[in-house]
């Protein structure tokens, strides 16, 4: 298995926050050395390998990451607790999913 996490440089420069906080999460749980690899894209340039993928995989939303099985299949996720979960066998709470994915769907909201 081959994980690549995205993250985004927004318009302007400047790091996007989410990304920042989910790599945070990554380091302090010990579980960013299980990233492969990390790529950036850069909103000033349309061309950059993040850019690019997630153009090629339709995502809109960052930080992502790109699952590629030993099989070749290849899983995306944009919900960093689902991949943790279901990718780095780590604990979450629904909790959490559910927080995470009202903040990435901000027209969404509890019933």
């Amino acid at each position: 298995m081959h994980i690549t996490m995205v993250k985004k440089i927004k318009h302007d420069g400047s790091p996007c926050r989410k990304c920042a906080e989910v790599e945070q999460r990554l380091q302090e749980s010990g579980l960013l050395n299980r990233i492969d690899q990390i790529l950036i894209a850069d909103e000033r340039d349309p061309q950059s390998e993040g850019m690019l993928l997630a153009k090629q995989h339709q995502v809109e939303l960052a930080p992502f990451f790109i699952v590629e099985d030993e099989d070749g299949s290849v899983r995306i996720y944009t919900v960093y607790f689902r991949f943790i979960k279901e990718v780095l066998n780590s604990q979450t709470s629904a909790q959490e999913e559910a927080a995470e994915i009202l903040d990435n769907n901000p027209d969404l909201d509890f019933i």
